[in-house]
């Protein structure tokens, strides 16, 4: 099938403009003011697409850079991506979605359409982002054609949003979109999936006491970091190296430090490899939600954890610094971000077992909060035996989002082992491994994250609560 109409604008550009112009045209479009919006504009597509897709940028009435892409040969469906962060800087990032584009080329490459959102800001915000990656879509249909199928994908903290999106804007009937990817997911939701590195803040802070050191200004550990600091990316990584000498070969490390490490990474059960990255999301994403997007409130709470692990247990949990949270801050977190379970349309997840960012114990979340809210019949999990956060195989991308078109058509709802042994079919294209593990299944969350008292129930926002804080004033946060 060949591409759809385009907006008549858009096309003329596309005959008259060679692809240098094109390419040159993409940068005048996202250099233009987020205050108007702007009709696709075609551009230069990623290389492996560049004969086989046309490709559009532009930019939202709200100041959201996207990327679209659309297959000579559509299939007639259309995948909506949600990007994973969140990024921190100020204003919607153009490059985001053009990046975007080509690491998940696979599923234009697959003969969908594809559309990603950078979102109208950095900063958290799960609902705005739901609402922008929803924005996205409705441009789609009203400036191309409406797709026969609508998908949504999210990958990591876009997994949250893809879920969010779903249950905001697909819980009807005939709700727009038809079935939804989420791989890698950060589906724990913010007032629970965040506990694991509010418990490093305060573990680090208990054997390091550099993050703040005794001779500069304090601030209660919850904040991430004072609102006026100038800490950068690279100071923090000094301070971690001081303390731990995580990033020098065990021989080269004090016996302090080595003490130091063994005991963090045994009571958090974060891995060391991702201990940076870790801390730095305890550090400057925790200080976006606590001054930028909650007003200074605290949403954070280790008020009776039992840390455990350590060489001395009993000193970690006299010494470690404790707190509460507001509920206030905790309640707009939890409405922007917590899942209520309510789903309608066919859900799969692909998950790494060994994902050292979103741990695989998140898909445990997700599932009890679907049971609770008594929509698990809607969900098929799968789980691989692979070791990173940021992508999984090419061949698995591929074959999710087959399983999920046939499971959407034909209305059969897939297993994990005919999903996995669909994959050599794809990986004779893409050669990147299929490393399924059809017999998993994930511990629960309580298991790899210590429970806050009463956080043992999912879903950790219902349906009922959600309607009930929809209804006050400013409620969440602001997009």
């Amino acid at each position: 099938m060949r591409m759809p109409p385009r907006p008549s604008r858009a096309g003329r550009l596309r005959s008259v403009f060679p692809a240098v112009v094109s390419a040159a045209l993409a940068v005048s479009a996202l250099s233009a003011p987020a205050a108007a919006a702007q009709e696709p504009a075609p551009t230069a597509c990623p290389t492996n697409l560049e004969h086989s897709a046309t490709c559009y940028t532009g930019q939202s009435t709200d100041g959201a850079y996207y990327a679209i892409a659309v297959p000579e040969k559509w299939n007639g469906s259309l995948v909506v991506h949600a990007h994973g962060g969140p990024d921190l800087g100020e204003e919607s990032d153009p490059e985001r979605s053009i990046g975007d584009l080509e690491r998940w080329s696979v599923m234009v490459e697959q003969g969908y359409a594809w559309a990603g959102s950078s979102y109208r800001r950095g900063g958290y915000g799960t609902r705005m982002a739901a609402a922008d990656t929803e924005s996205l879509r409705r441009l789609f249909v009203e400036q191309f054609h409406k797709p026969k199928r609508t998908y949504i994908h999210g990958q990591s903290w876009g997994g949250n949003v893809a879920a969010k999106t779903i249950e905001i804007y697909g819980s009807e009937k005939h709700g727009p979109y038809d079935g939804a990817l989420l791989t890698n997911g950060v589906l724990g939701g913010g007032s629970r999936g965040y506990d694991y590195r509010v418990d490093l803040r305060v573990v680090y802070q208990y054997y390091c006491r550099n993050h703040p050191r005794p001779s500069e200004a304090q601030y209660p550990l919850w904040q991430g970091l004072r609102a006026g600091s100038t800490m950068t990316t690279t100071g923090l990584r000094a301070r971690l190296e001081e303390c731990t000498g995580f990033s020098s070969p065990p021989e080269e490390r004090t016996a302090l430090q080595q003490r130091n490490l063994d005991d963090i990474l045994a009571v958090t059960n974060i891995p060391e490899r991702t201990l940076e990255s870790h801390l730095r999301f305890a550090t400057f994403t925790f200080r976006d939600i606590v001054h930028t997007r909650l007003g200074g409130r605290n949403p954070f709470s280790n008020k009776g954890v039992v840390y455990s692990g350590s060489h001395d247990d009993t000193a970690l949990n006299a010494g470690v610094e404790r707190f509460s949270a507001d509920p206030t801050a905790l309640r707009d977190l939890s409405y922007d971000s917590d899942l209520t379970g309510k789903v309608s349309i066919p859900v799969l997840t692909l998950h790494a077992i060994d994902d050292p960012t979103a741990f695989v114990e998140h898909e445990a979340a997700y599932r009890a909060g679907l049971r609770g809210a008594k929509r698990d019949t809607h969900l098929v999990q799968t789980f691989t035996d692979e070791h990173e956060h940021s992508g999984l195989s090419t061949s698995e991308y591929a074959t999710s989002i087959s399983a999920l078109d046939t499971w959407v058509r034909s209305g059969k709802k897939p297993t994990p082992a005919s999903i996995a042994a669909s994959c050599p079919t794809f990986d004779a294209s893409y050669g990147t491994g299929c490393f399924y593990r059809p017999a998993f299944t994930p511990a629960s969350y309580a298991t790899r994250v210590n429970p806050r008292p009463g956080g043992v129930e999912w879903p950790a926002l219902s349906a009922h609560q959600e309607k009930k804080w929809s209804r006050l004033p400013s409620v969440g946060i602001a997009p």
